[in-house]
């Protein structure tokens, strides 16, 4: 079964397995990791905001435009940042690293605090 990295926002990395045709979303919270998702999934929010390994970046399908448009609102966003809801694991991404950023905002909810 493929793998992937989760590095937490002290920068420890925890290893867990990643079922291919699940999201980088749907394999945090199997896996307790504190990776928020408020929409869900439904591309809504910038909550599961992650920041890819450059080594990984180029391997991933292009961003969409509402995901471009949803990553605008993310706090500390990067060159390599994507949504967490938006990256499917596939056998070409066994190994597959992510980054947990400082912080999230969750528009939804708290109208731009810091988490």
């Amino acid at each position: 079964m493929p793998k992937m990295t989760f590095i937490d926002r002290e920068g420890k990395p925890r290893t867990v397995e990643a079922p291919e045709g699940l999201s980088v979303l749907e394999i945090a919270h199997r896996n307790k990791i504190e990776l928020e998702g408020a929409c869900e999934g439904s591309l809504a929010c910038s909550t599961c905001h992650v920041i890819v390994d450059p080594a990984w970046f180029g391997k991933l399908k292009a961003a969409s435009d509402d995901e471009e448009d949803m990553l605008d609102l993310a706090f500390g966003l990067t060159q390599t940042s994507r949504l967490g809801c938006q990256i499917v694991m596939t056998k070409e991404l066994d190994g597959l690293s992510v980054k947990l950023p400082a912080a999230t905002r969750n528009m939804m909810v708290d109208k731009g605090k810091k988490k």
